[in-house]
């Protein structure tokens, strides 16, 4: 699944608040009680691992200078979500990159 979001604020301003925030993304999974880890295999590309009620999902955020890109690799078993975790990444994925 890849869920764009749109931003005007640069490749170098999207990394330095996704490196400053990426601490707060398991807040955003439902119940706050997933582990998620995080790594930048390059400048423009951070791999997600999220483990929350004995699921395992990985994704990553690839940065665009217009957009964000979050893809995420839902199991089979989860695909029904898949609206409701769409509509989830966009409204926390805008928080992500908003302004503190």
């Amino acid at each position: 699944m890849r869920v764009p979001l749109s931003h005007d604020l640069g490749k170098d301003e999207v990394r330095r608040r996704l490196q400053s925030r990426s601490h707060e993304i398991g807040q955003y999974v439902p119940g706050g009680l997933a582990d998620v880890t995080t790594s930048w295999p390059s400048e423009d590309r951070m791999n997600l691992a999220v483990k929350a009620m004995g699921q395992s999902i990985d994704g990553c955020v690839i940065i665009e200078e217009t957009q964000v890109i979050f893809e995420v690799n839902l199991p089979l078993a989860l695909s029904f979500v898949e609206p409701m975790v769409a509509s989830a990444i966009r409204q926390q994925g805008q928080k992500l990159i908003a302004p503190k």
